[in-house]
């Protein structure tokens, strides 16, 4: 997972750096190299909004799991019950 992660980052950075020389081009900048594009403001506020959307999703996910468990939903056995056991034998 982590090499996939680390994939996925350095093309998020890659593609970025294409779209930026690209808005660079337009307004007739120079065009920026690999690493300071990584370093650059823009990269970093991007890689954040990404992050921010999952964190938020993950932590929904796992607040509703727990509000589920708790109000006895049907597709989740009692508070206590041991991990063995499911919520069809517990009856």
């Amino acid at each position: 997972m982590g090499a996939i992660f680390l994939l996925s980052w350095f093309a998020q950075s890659v593609a970025g750096r294409v779209v930026a020389n690209e808005q660079n081009a337009l307004h007739g900048q120079a065009p920026q190299s690999w690493l300071d594009y990584v370093m650059s403001p823009e990269f970093w506020n991007r890689t954040l909004q990404n992050w921010q959307s999952e964190f938020l999703a993950v932590g929904a996910m796992v607040a509703f799991s727990i509000y589920l468990r708790q109000r006895g939903s049907s597709e989740s056995k009692p508070v206590g019950l041991p991990n063995h056991k499911t919520a069809i034998e517990s009856e």
